[in-house]
């Protein structure tokens, strides 16, 4: 049933909830694509004789829920949807990617030795200025950039096997990587999530504008026997990207 097919209810729900919900309904069902312009505030008007402030008030539910984006001239966008990703759990992006029906790709700047910033020492128990793997790499969504990914590998992690190369890590999986050949498996971790403005390499990197808002993660993972694996740095598009937790009252 298309969004404006039946007239809305005079009842307790307020009429600006409703229109919300039969937009919202509408996304869901696909008959808006990403990028689309969804219904003016006058085509609200039209279709259910409501007033401006009504519709306007409508279209803000759905801007405030991150599905679109209003701009003066330009009207009502759809934006693509946001992937989710539970704060409590611990998974490598090509896993998160999969869960949701999208396929992750890697594109990696560089893997070699280099120096410990001083939090990833910490992170790792290691002492200042002392070596790691590091990981730059981009990682995409339907070879969409969706992230920025610095992992600093514990030494002891690859004392037995030689190092990921560049070819490895654009195929797949680095948590993959390091069990298939370290008998590495990453069980736990602690994260940190923050919110901040892209920098300027960062912005070319994802597509986003100079101080476009991002969402940074700091994770420590471990193995089984608590021991640090990885330290890593994720840097994702908040338009595209969120996290959410489970929450139960104390």
């Amino acid at each position: 049933m298309s969004w404006n097919a039946t007239p809305l209810s005079h009842g307790p729900v307020p009429l600006w909830f409703q229109i919300a919900e039969r937009l919202r309904a509408a996304i869901a069902a696909g008959t808006f694509s990403a990028g689309d312009v969804l219904p003016s505030e006058a085509e609200l008007h039209a279709a259910f004789g409501v007033s401006r402030t009504t519709a306007r008030a409508s279209l803000e539910r759905l801007r405030q829920e991150g599905l679109i984006s209003r701009h003066a001239g330009r009207g009502s966008i759809l934006l693509k949807p946001k992937v989710e990703q539970p704060a409590n759990q611990l998974a490598s992006f090509s896993e998160d990617m999969s869960r949701r029906g999208l396929r992750a790709s890697y594109a990696t700047a560089s893997a070699a030795p280099a120096p410990l910033t001083s939090e990833a020492a910490e992170a790792l128990g290691l002492a200042q200025g002392a070596e790691a793997f590091c990981i730059h790499r981009l990682l995409q969504a339907d070879g969409e950039p969706m992230g920025l990914s610095v992992s600093w590998l514990a030494p002891e992690v690859l004392a037995t096997s030689a190092p990921p190369t560049v070819a490895d890590l654009d195929a797949g999986s680095l948590y993959a990587w390091l069990a298939r050949h370290c008998g590495a498996r990453i069980t736990g971790g602690h994260e940190y999530i923050e919110a901040a403005g892209a920098d300027a390499a960062t912005a070319r990197s994802l597509g986003v504008a100079r101080n476009a808002p991002i969402l940074v993660a700091r994770r420590r993972s471990w193995g089984p026997d608590g021991r640090p694996v990885e330290y890593a740095v994720m840097r994702y598009r908040a338009d595209r990207y969120r996290f959410s937790v489970d929450l139960a009252r104390a």
